[in-house]
């Protein structure tokens, strides 16, 4: 019984000396990150201004950022994602060395005409907010490479958006966008390009300007067609148009001579288009939950096709060309109205 005691005894000291190094631990890192320039108290930063190269505030319930943060003119580095900010301070724009910028899931409605002041910006994230309307004095941004914007409540882009002339990344997933205005085509070096869960019936003839786009996705809009201009995105490797109300895509897509994955699932083809046969490079092919009964001869083409879905249409028999496709590893076939087990299935 004595034994048992000092053993107990023994257990809760080894463990609160555990919980007393692994706090020492976590204070000392605290320590050292901030000797290094990042601070996570907003009012320790505020005390060695120029010390602060990077401020990451967590669980603070700041509603905005006190005016005083024009101080940290060293500050590279700005996040407060996952807060209750509503609004931005005007001085903002004086944060001349900021760099990054996360702001993610607060409740911002608009930002700060300054916002447009920060001339060494490069990463701007204000995805999950709710956001309306961004000033035109978001076009200033000369150094800005990527910015998320999605989940906020966008109807419109200002055409000052063609003024990104260094933007790469742009992010508009889960808006009320119905159009994009022209000058988007003005996005030289733009490469990813996401625009899903909007309300686009049409795309702009400029974004055949996008000469350096490799990522396009246009899943859940309401588009119809697809203008010819598309056929001319040369590096265009990952095209996405899940659910949209697609019945057949223009035979300018057969240019995408490096397009590597194409996604078409929930549209209303009943043919299969024939331009995607002449897409040489393409290795996924997603057409789930069409209306298609055959498969065209132009799909023997697709030599170098690795993911075939097909499931959710409306084939009565084995499509025997899926039998030709030599570098095939994945195949949905499922949904559909075979009668019986399809032979060539054993040839795969």
């Amino acid at each position: 019984m004595c034994f048992h005691l000092i053993f107990n005894s023994l257990q809760k000291k080894r463990i609160l000396f555990l919980i007393l190094f692994c706090f020492l631990v976590k204070l000392e890192a605290e320590n050292s990150r901030e000797n290094n320039g990042t601070y996570y108290n907003l009012n320790k930063a505020l005390q060695n201004p120029l010390d602060v190269l990077a401020l990451e505030l967590y669980d603070s319930q700041l509603t905005t950022l006190p005016k005083e943060i024009e101080q940290l003119q060293n500050l590279e580095s700005l996040r407060l994602d996952g807060e209750n900010l509503t609004t931005l301070p005007k001085e903002i724009g004086r944060l001349q060395n900021l760099q990054k910028i996360n702001l993610s899931n607060n409740r911002l409605v608009t930002l700060p005409q300054e916002i447009g002041q920060l001339q060494s910006l490069k990463e701007l994230y204000l995805d999950n907010n709710q956001l309306t309307t961004l000033p035109k004095e978001i076009g200033r941004l000369q150094n800005l490479q990527k910015i998320n914007l999605s989940n906020n409540r966008l109807v419109t882009l200002p055409q000052e958006i063609g003024q990104l002339q260094s933007l790469k990344e742009l992010y508009l997933e889960k808006n009320q966008l119905t159009t994009l205005p022209k000058e988007i085509g003005k996005l030289k070096k733009l490469k990813n390009l996401y625009i899903c869960d909007n309300q686009l019936t049409i795309l702009p003839e400029e974004i055949i300007q996008l000469q350096e786009l490799e990522e396009l996705s246009l899943d859940n809009n309401q588009l119809a067609t697809l203008p010819k201009a598309v056929g001319q995105l040369q590096e265009l490797e990952h095209l996405s148009l899940d659910d949209n109300q697609l019945a057949t895509l223009p035979k300018e897509i057969g240019k995408l001579q490096k397009l590597e994955n194409l996604s078409l699932s929930n549209n209303r083809f009943v043919v299969f288009p024939k331009a995607i046969g002449r897409l040489q490079k393409l290795k996924a092919l997603y057409l789930s939950d069409n209306q298609l009964a055959i498969l065209s001869e132009q799909s023997l083409h697709l030599q170098e096709l690795e993911y075939l879905h097909l499931n959710h249409n409306q084939f009565t028999t084995f499509p025997k060309e899926v039998q030709q496709l030599q570098n095939l590893k994945d195949l949905h076939l499922n949904g559909n109205q075979f009668t019986i087990l399809p032979k060539g299935i054993g040839q795969l």
